[in-house]
């Protein structure tokens, strides 16, 4: 028999009088100088909206005081001027029949030199995806908290493993070597319930750190020491929904901070209906307002309260941590308009600044619609300036374990297809690109192994355009099996923890096999890292014939053509055909081996491999 949920959540109304006490004020602090003067404080407490509100701050003045449903709440606009208001601590008075009853002490810091224009993640970069808990242990003492209730459980795939930010902070030099120049983690903030939250997609409070990662300032500390070895962070972002058992499901601000249903009412996943002018009413809603799963409650973005607490938490961390970027979970599945205030917020505020989105969808169109400045029907600006390339993902994942030709719009061509499309993007060179993640197959599981494959994917990832992505461990062929569930493609990095039997983070203590990888992914990524002519040259590809593709990347300095045989054999390429692209170029050095080409009329490329030519 199915069991049936009730999850809606009533607001307790109390009219008792008991003595002031305020447990929450969310931003627990602001700093002056913020291009939005704007700031409404969250504040909680029993009965706390008996109460008036007076602050006595230069440059500070409250423009309205709200009362909202539950009395436990107050939500205070304050407009802190750019001028006059300067950084220090000052009283927040609560008061009755004029009479001081409580007061709560805030404070104004000063930004920290050259916030405002933060450079965010761009094509000059490769993004190394990791998940906290799987990568490695640096701190066992966290491993267990007395106020969270899961406990460490290497045993059990689903289970937290005890991986933390110092494990992080601990391998940033591996990172970087690798030749890796931002790291995105899953996200790193507090899941607090009974099971499964070492994902962190099920946010139980969204200005703390979980404490078996660490602190809020082990955090900032991650990000300065990156920032020292030239390594941007980008933070792991839910708008979409929360978890379970974050502090306020107890006590909700107003019926409406989360959409309810009479029973549990999972969502359809059906993102598609977000700009679909002939969806169904209950269609839309279900996709935009159902449940992800029983323990995340689905987020209202047009509750105009809540909307503004979560742009005000996101800049908080931007500005806290010093943040170079936001990856948002789940981006079709929130109300688009809303999505659009929020990406324009942030970048308005930080305008060097970049966000990606996950945009799990299988079009190229689909895709596109999500991108800032896109042309469509709708006249809709997402304001969203890095979407996430699915549909590159989808090719990738069967391309090279098929024969293509000129007919079957396989292999190759899958590749080519995709990049053809191009014409429907804003800017194609703001995509994440990525043959895997978290979420998807492990990449190494689907080559089966198969080093030559792998290399040829990852020299089309390292020189396409756009943003590439990788995932962690995929550099020293870790595999894993999606059918088995996601705890088998999240295993831990081999050498995160004490007594690991393998140190992958060590070359002499890598197997042969591990070092056939990540050889090839370092010298492949140190190479691009400073090669302008990658990060944003121009684009010129030829439609593939016997399933071989080869591209160039130009710019009025450098020129670079890339040759991926997909073919089981060898075989001649004449040159000819690119004779707009190789006109006046008559050598050229090949990336990875090295080898020196005097005559470039014929090449010669062996079955399953990729060439990166440096024309000269």
């Amino acid at each position: 028999m199915r069991k049936l949920y009730l999850f809606i959540i009533s607001i307790a109304f109390s009219i008792s009088t008991f003595a002031l006490n305020v447990d929450r004020v969310e931003p627990m602090f602001w700093w002056v100088g913020m291009k939005n003067p704007n700031l409404q404080l969250l504040i909680h407490g029993n009965n706390v909206s008996q109460y008036q509100v007076s602050i006595k701050y230069p440059g500070v003045k409250v423009n309205k005081v709200n009362k909202v449903e539950n009395p436990n709440y107050l939500f205070i606009d304050l407009v802190i001027d750019s001028k006059s208001a300067k950084a220090g601590k000052f009283t927040i008075d609560l008061l009755q029949n004029g009479k001081t009853e409580g007061t709560y002490t805030y404070e104004l810091k000063n930004r920290k030199p050259g916030s405002a224009i933060r450079q965010g993640f761009s094509s000059s970069d490769v993004v190394y995806l990791l998940m906290p808990d799987r990568f490695a242990n640096g701190d066992p003492a966290n491993d267990n908290v007395d106020s969270q209730p899961e406990k460490a459980n290497r045993t059990i795939d689903y289970g937290r493993h005890g991986g933390d930010i110092k494990g992080i902070t601990d391998h940033l030099d591996y990172i970087k070597q690798l030749g890796a120049t931002a790291i995105w983690s899953t996200p790193l903030l507090e899941n607090n319930f009974d099971k499964y939250t070492y994902h962190g997609y099920a946010i139980s409070d969204f200005y703390q750190i979980d404490p078996r990662y660490g602190s809020n300032d082990d955090y900032a500390r991650l990000v300065d020491a990156a920032h020292q070895k030239g390594l941007k962070i980008i933070m792991d972002m839910v708008s979409n929904h929360g978890g379970i058992g974050a502090w306020w499901m107890k006590d909700l601000p107003m019926a409406d901070w989360i959409h309810q249903w009479p029973t549990f009412t999972r969502s359809n996943h059906k993102a598609i209906t977000t700009k679909d002018i002939h969806a169904a009413q209950c269609d839309l809603k279900l996709d935009q307002e159902g449940w992800f799963d029983t323990t995340m409650p689905d987020m209202n973005q047009n509750n105009p309260y809540f909307w503004t607490y979560y742009i005000q938490n996101n800049i908080w961390w931007i500005e806290f941590a010093g943040l170079d970027g936001i990856r948002m979970d789940t981006y079709p599945y929130n109300d688009r308009d809303a999505m659009a205030k929020w990406a324009k917020a942030i970048t308005n505020e930080y305008p060097k600044f970049n966000i990606t989105g996950e945009t799990w969808l299988h079009s190229s169109e689909d895709i596109a619609f999500w991108q800032k400045d896109a042309v469509n029907s709708l006249h809709y600006n997402s304001q969203l300036p890095t979407p996430m390339d699915f549909v590159m993902n989808d090719a990738l994942a069967v391309c090279f374990n098929e024969q293509g030709n000129g007919w079957n719009e396989q292999g190759m061509s899958r590749l080519y297809n995709d990049i053809s499309k191009d014409y429907l993007f804003a800017n194609p060179n703001n995509l994440l690109i990525f043959a895997e993640n978290h979420d998807t197959q492990r990449y190494n599981n689907t080559l089966k192994g198969d080093l030559a494959k792998y290399k040829m994917a990852m020299s089309f990832l390292m020189t396409t355009r756009g943003i590439p992505q990788i995932y962690y461990g995929t550099e020293i062929g870790m595999t894993g099996d999606k059918n088995k569930g996601d705890g088998d493609i999240r295993r831990d990095f081999p050498g995160g923890w004490a007594g690991d039997s393998i140190n992958a983070f060590i070359p002499q203590a890598r197997t042969s096999f591990q070092n056939s990888y990540y050889d090839f992914t370092a010298k492949l990524l140190n190479w691009r890292k400073n090669k302008e002519v990658i990060h944003s040259g121009k684009l010129i590809h030829y439609v593939p014939e016997n399933d071989m593709y080869v591209y160039f990347r130009y710019n009025d300095k450098e020129k670079v053509m890339v040759v991926l045989n997909n073919n089981e054999s060898a075989q001649t390429l004449k040159t000819d055909r690119f004779s707009e692209m190789m006109e006046n170029y008559t050598s050229g050095k090949e990336v990875i081996s090295g080898k020196t080409y005097t005559d470039l009329k014929n090449l010669d490329v062996p079955a399953k491999s990729a060439m990166i030519i440096e024309l000269k």
